[in-house]
């Protein structure tokens, strides 16, 4: 599908700084949000899906997008999570045999807004140096006063809760119900492909919504837990905090991936606080500390845990450490079965050098369950 003539379109930054593009599709539309950029060269359907995007404007940095087309296996979550997407060459067109639909078509079943021909090198070094903020894509392009009112209304992501928007509403099950152990999930954004991780280690899993208590996680009597990735502020996230702690002072195991990782360490009494820019893309440089070996690793957040700390902290140790800003990267409690990490051991999209924490998750469960039955 092609325009001969497309629509003009505008990105305006909360500082007033104002980039042009035009309208995917021609749709007319307008989208607001925090913008940021993943790096990553493929993967785009599992990157819009993935709950930790919501209310989040998504840079595409590959000059390409679309040209492999959508494929309905390829979703992390039952719908996209990216408020609207900014690119700079949008493919209508795709090659790929496998795919089920274009682009276009999957943004449009999903009623996203998007725009192309921007800028998007030029973009992405303005974001780097005045740091993530609120925006506005529109193709409404003769009010330019109206979206700077519209968009000072939108709150900040610093203090936003999310999780609420992204979780589940009710409890569910995933994977075999003959599976040797039993592992309750905190779904505060979680993705699909990490619950295919967990279950294909022999557990089966009951999620449950962002806000349940440990009390009533602790009913279905699992083998350990579970705290997924998702979006916003980890603070304002109460009774998640509450449920760590409970879980920690359980001594069952726990494992904790992104915002799980931060909840952990608020559950802790270490703080966290809102990067510039962020980790967003699939070939981030992990240094394991305690074995010493580098790793590549997928990643998406815009928050991070506070390194001294942490440090500092006397029932805390750094296990990773991301080699490009020395922020933390994972962190396991000592003498306990309790471990996190800020990145995705799951990638989709990504590498799998990481995933291995699955298994050593695995294998502290069987401790923990062997332990008991004796």
């Amino acid at each position: 599908m092609k325009y001969q003539t497309k629509k003009k379109a505008i990105l305006l930054l909360a500082d007033g700084t104002i980039f042009y593009g035009k309208s995917v599709g021609n749709r007319e539309g307008t989208a607001f949000g925090e913008v940021c950029f993943n790096t990553g060269m493929t993967g785009y359907q599992e990157i819009f899906t993935d709950p930790s995007y919501f209310g989040q404007l998504m840079v595409a940095t590959n000059a390409h997008i679309g040209n492999y087309g959508t494929q309905k296996e390829e979703v992390e979550s039952d719908s996209i999570k990216i408020a609207g997407l900014i690119c700079k060459n949008f493919s209508y067109d795709y090659s790929r045999s496998s795919a089920d639909a274009s682009l276009l078509e999957f943004l449009d079943s999903n009623g996203l807004f998007a725009i192309s021909d921007v800028d998007t090198r030029a973009l992405v070094c303005y974001i780097r140096d005045h740091g993530a903020m609120n925006a506005v894509i529109s193709s409404d392009v003769d009010n330019l006063e109206e979206l700077k009112n519209k968009l000072a209304e939108v709150p900040s992501m610093d203090g936003l809760e999310l999780a609420s928007k992204v979780s589940t509403k009710e409890t569910y099950f995933f994977g075999n119900e003959n599976a040797t152990y039993r592992i309750s999930a905190l779904d505060i954004g979680i993705k699909r492909n990490i619950l295919r991780n967990l279950a294909k280690r022999d557990m089966y899993i009951k999620v449950f919504p962002y806000d349940t208590s440990f009390e009533e996680m602790s009913q279905w009597n699992p083998d350990g837990y579970f705290f997924s990735n998702g979006p916003g502020d980890p603070e304002p996230l109460h009774d998640a905090i509450t449920a760590a702690k409970a879980i920690v002072a359980s001594k069952k195991p726990f494992f904790g991936i992104c915002l799980g990782h931060q909840v952990l360490a608020l559950a802790n009494g270490v703080s966290t606080y809102k990067m510039y820019n962020g980790h967003r893309g699939i070939n981030h440089p992990v240094l394991n500390t305690i074995t010493g070996k580098g790793e590549i690793t997928s990643q998406n957040h815009g928050f991070a845990v506070n390194r001294e700390e942490t440090e500092s902290n006397e029932g805390l140790e750094i296990t990773h450490i991301h080699l490009n800003d020395k922020t933390v990267g994972g962190m396991r409690m000592k003498n306990k079965n309790v471990f996190s990490v800020q990145y995705h051991p799951e990638a989709s999209p990504g590498p799998h050098d990481a995933s291995y924490l699955f298994d050593q998750f695995l294998e502290m469960v069987k401790e923990t369950a062997k332990t008991t039955i004796d």
